[in-house]
């Protein structure tokens, strides 16, 4: 894998944001 650090840097953001996003969404169903 030799791609870009701003796209790996811009991936790894995105993969946090989603995980945070499904963590959240969990959050509101249980409450």
């Amino acid at each position: 894998m030799s791609a870009p650090a701003p796209y790996a840097g811009g991936f790894a953001l995105i993969v946090v944001l989603f995980i945070l996003l499904i963590i959240v969404g969990c959050a509101c169903v249980i409450y």
